[in-house]
C-alpha cells in the first residue's frame, strides 16, 4: 500500500480493494481484453479512482486485500460487479471462474455455497440479468 493510501476514507479503501479484486479477475487469463478494459475504466470512474492509482492497481492488483462489505446487499452488489467482469469479454474462462470462487468466499459467502453462488452469478450475467434480478437469484441460491 502506498503512503498516500493512509489518508483515504474507509469507503475509498473499500472501493480500491474491490476494484483490485475486479482487476484480478480481468487478469485471470493474463490478458485484459477491450471489453474488460472498458468495464475497468467505467468502474474506476464510478469508484473515483484516479488515473495514477488505476495504473498502480493494474500493475499490482494482489497488493490490495479484499475487503468484504458488512451488509449482505453490498456483498451481492460487489458480486455483481465481479461476475460482470468475468463475462466482460463475452466468455467465462475456467481461470476466471476459479478466481471468482475465491473472491466469493472472500466476500463472506460460505465455502459450502461458494461454487453454487459462483456458477449462478456467471449464469445470471451471461443472461443479462440486472442487479435486482441478480440479487433475488443469488439470495435464493445462497439460502439452499
Amino acid at each position: 500500500m502506498a503512503l498516500s493510501d493512509y489518508n483515504l476514507s474507509g469507503e475509498q479503501k473499500r472501493n480500491i480493494a474491490h476494484f483490485a479484486s475486479i482487476v484480478q479477475l480481468a487478469l485471470a487469463d493474463e490478458i485484459i481484453t477491450e471489453g474488460e478494459e472498458k468495464l475497468l475504466k467505467r468502474l474506476a470512474r464510478r469508484f473515483h479512482i484516479l488515473e495514477e492509482k488505476y495504473k498502480e492497481i493494474l500493475e499490482n492488483p494482489n497488493d490490495y486485500s479484499q475487503v468484504a462489505p458488512h451488509s449482505y446487499k453490498e456483498r451481492i452488489e460487489y458480486l455483481y460487479d465481479l461476475a460482470t467482469m468475468v463475462f466482460a469479454d463475452g466468455e467465462a474462462s475456467k481461470e476466471e471462474a476459479s478466481v471468482l470462487k475465491k473472491l466469493v468466499v472472500g466476500l463472506g459467502f460460505s465455502i459450502k455455497n461458494a461454487e453454487k453462488v459462483t456458477n449462478e452469478s456467471i449464469h445470471l450475467i451471461m443472461n443479462n440479468n440486472n442487479l435486482e434480478d441478480f440479487s433475488k437469484a443469488i439470495k435464493r441460491v445462497n439460502s439452499i
